[in-house]
């Protein structure tokens, strides 16, 4: 009689957890490719084919999907989400090159504000950046969504009811523009732009920690002023 086989997270491999662990943090956290891997593990005497890498991380991220929609579930159900969009490299077989891709994120960290909830951030893969995207990822978010200027965020607003998501613009990705600007012109119109977004910041610093009710205070009475004299008058 011979006891059962324990149950391995590849069906009919040997990958443990922890090996599957291992492939997936050298590839996603520390850049390193599958094929130089194969390599690695070829130095020290172990066959592994980059065909079955693949197979692992795919079967991995299978086992893995339940916990991605939690994070991004739990990221969306706070009342108040970044959002933002970066460019991926990826990989376009048969044509010796990559593609771009995006990477869309979603996250929440209210620590600066000792705010509920721990800090998350969930990640999802598109291979453009058409607007429909982010509307299908936030379809029934209800919450306040810091966002930049891209107009795929935009059109949440719009097309949503009443009590769809408010945006919050990004005063990051104002003050970048002019740094800009001022980097490539020396522009005084961009000097004095980022001079006066440089006297929102230290407001900033000064009432970070504060409730939240504290601190719209503070921005009524000492923010406000500051940007209602940035408009043309």
């Amino acid at each position: 009689m011979q006891a059962p086989a324990p149950e391995r997270p590849i069906d009919g491999g040997m990958a443990t957890e922890a090996l599957l662990a291992h492939v997936l943090v050298n590839k996603y956290a520390d850049h390193l490719p599958l094929y130089r891997q194969a390599q690695i593990f070829a130095r020290q005497g172990v066959t592994l084919d980059r065909s079955t890498l693949c197979n692992w991380v795919g079967r991995a991220c299978w086992w893995l999907a339940p916990l991605h929609e939690l994070v991004l579930s739990t990221v969306l159900s706070s009342p108040k989400v970044f959002a933002d969009d970066t460019t991926l490299p990826v990989l376009d077989p048969g044509r010796g090159r990559t593609k771009t891709g995006r990477l869309w994120c979603y996250a929440v960290d209210n620590r600066p504000w000792c705010g509920p909830g721990h800090p998350a951030a969930a990640y999802v893969y598109s291979e453009d950046r058409k607007g429909e995207h982010p509307q299908t990822h936030l379809r029934g978010f209800r919450g306040l969504l810091q966002v930049d200027g891209y107009a795929g965020f935009g059109r949440l607003v719009g097309k949503a009811a009443d009590n769809g998501p408010q945006l919050a613009f990004c005063w990051a990705h104002v003050r970048r523009k002019f740094y800009d600007i001022h980097v490539a012109t020396k522009s005084s119109l961009a000097e004095e732009a980022l001079r006066r977004i440089a006297a929102l910041y230290e407001i900033e610093d000064d009432i970070r920690g504060m409730p939240a009710e504290n601190r719209r205070q503070e921005r009524q009475q000492r923010s406000r002023p500051l940007v209602e004299a940035m408009h043309p008058g």
